[in-house]
C-alpha cells in the first residue's frame, strides 16, 4: 500500500482506509482537475454535504469509496494518494487568495467572547435600542464595569457583532464560489451559502437586518460596503450567465436582488427542529433562486385568475 507524504494508509475493519489527510487530497484532486464539489457529488450519487465531510475528514472513506472517487477524477487510488494534500491546479495563479472557510457548509460555534455572546442574545431578544449594558453584564454574570473593561460602550458591541458576522458571510460565500465550474453553478453555490448562514447564524442574521440603523455613521457605512460587495458578487455571476443563455430572465441583477432578500429574511420564521433540516432548506430555496433566474419577462397582457379583476 502506498504511503502518502505525511501519513500513512491502511486498510481497516469493513474495508476502511484510516484516514490522515486523504480529505485534503481528495479535494486538492478536485480542484486540480476542474471539477466542483457538487459535480463530484452527482457523479458519486451521494450529497454536496456528505463530499464536503469526506474533504475535511469528518466522515469515513471505504476503499471502495476512495477507488469510485479516483476513477470518477480519471485518476487511480494511488495517484490521489501520493497526490500532495495541497496540490494547485497547474494553472492555478499562485497569488490567488485561498477562501477562509474551505468547508464553507460546516457550521460549529460562533466563536464570540462571552460579552459578546451575551449582548447578541439581549439584542434580539429586546432589541437594541431596548437594552442596556447592566442587561448584558446580567446575562453574562459580570459587572458592568466588567462589561466597560471589555468594550468602551454598547455600540462598539453591536458593531463588533455586525463586523464578525459579515466577515464569515463574505469568506463563506467567496469559498463557495470557488466551487463552481461555470457562473450559473457559482451562483447556485452562493444562494446556497447564503440560505445556511442565514440559518446557523440566525441571530446574527436577524440583527443585521433590524439594527442596522442603530450603527453610527461611519460603522454603517463599513458593514453596508461589504454587504454591498456580497450582492455585487452575485449580480456578476447573474450578469454572466445571463449572457452565457444560462438564465433567461431579462433584469438579472434586478432577480439577483430579489433572491438575496429571500434568503436574508429567513431569520424571521426559521426555528430548529423543523421538518426540513438545514442541508434541505438550502437545497429548497436553490430551486426557488433558478426559479427566479430563469424567469421570462411577464406578459403585460396575461391576466391571472382570481388577482386581475
Amino acid at each position: 500500500m502506498v504511503r502518502p507524504e505525511g501519513g500513512s494508509v491502511r486498510h481497516g475493519e469493513a474495508g476502511t482506509v484510516a484516514q490522515l489527510d486523504i480529505g485534503s487530497r481528495v479535494r486538492a484532486a478536485r480542484v486540480r482537475h476542474g471539477v466542483s464539489l457538487r459535480a463530484l457529488s452527482r457523479e458519486l450519487d451521494i450529497s454536496p454535504a456528505t463530499m464536503s465531510q469526506v474533504e475535511t475528514g469528518k466522515s469515513g472513506l471505504s476503499v471502495a469509496r476512495l477507488q469510485q472517487i479516483a476513477a470518477a477524477l480519471g485518476m487511480t487510488a494511488d495517484e490521489l494518494l501520493t497526490l500532495p494534500a495541497d496540490a494547485p491546479h497547474p494553472d492555478a495563479d499562485p497569488s490567488a487568495p485561498t477562501p477562509g472557510f474551505p468547508d464553507w457548509r460546516g457550521y460549529g460555534p460562533l466563536g464570540l467572547d462571552p460579552v459578546l455572546q451575551a449582548a447578541l442574545a439581549v439584542f434580539v431578544r429586546t432589541g437594541y435600542h431596548g437594552a442596556t449594558v447592566r442587561d448584558v453584564a446580567r446575562e453574562c454574570g459580570r459587572s458592568v464595569s466588567g462589561i466597560y473593561h471589555h468594550y468602551p460602550s454598547k455600540h462598539e458591541m453591536l458593531r463588533r457583532i455586525l463586523d464578525l458576522g459579515v466577515t464569515e458571510l463574505l469568506c463563506r460565500a467567496e469559498a463557495a464560489r470557488s466551487e463552481g465550474t461555470d457562473p450559473a453553478e457559482r451562483f447556485s453555490l452562493v444562494v446556497e451559502s447564503l440560505v445556511l448562514f442565514h440559518i446557523h447564524r440566525r441571530e446574527v442574521g436577524f440583527l443585521g437586518a433590524s439594527e442596522m440603523r442603530s450603527l453610527e455613521p461611519d460603522a454603517r457605512r463599513d458593514i453596508a460596503a461589504r454587504r454591498t460587495h456580497l450582492q455585487r458578487i452575485l449580480d456578476v455571476e447573474a450578469l454572466a450567465a445571463a449572457a452565457a443563455g444560462r438564465f433567461r430572465t431579462p433584469r438579472p441583477v434586478d432577480a439577483a436582488r430579489a433572491v438575496v432578500t429571500m434568503c436574508t429574511s429567513i431569520p424571521l420564521w426559521f426555528k430548529p427542529g423543523g421538518v426540513l433540516t438545514p442541508a434541505e432548506i438550502a437545497e429548497q430555496y436553490g430551486h426557488y433562486a433558478l426559479g427566479v433566474m430563469l424567469a421570462d419577462q411577464p406578459d403585460p397582457q396575461r391576466r391571472v385568475p382570481g388577482l386581475d379583476p
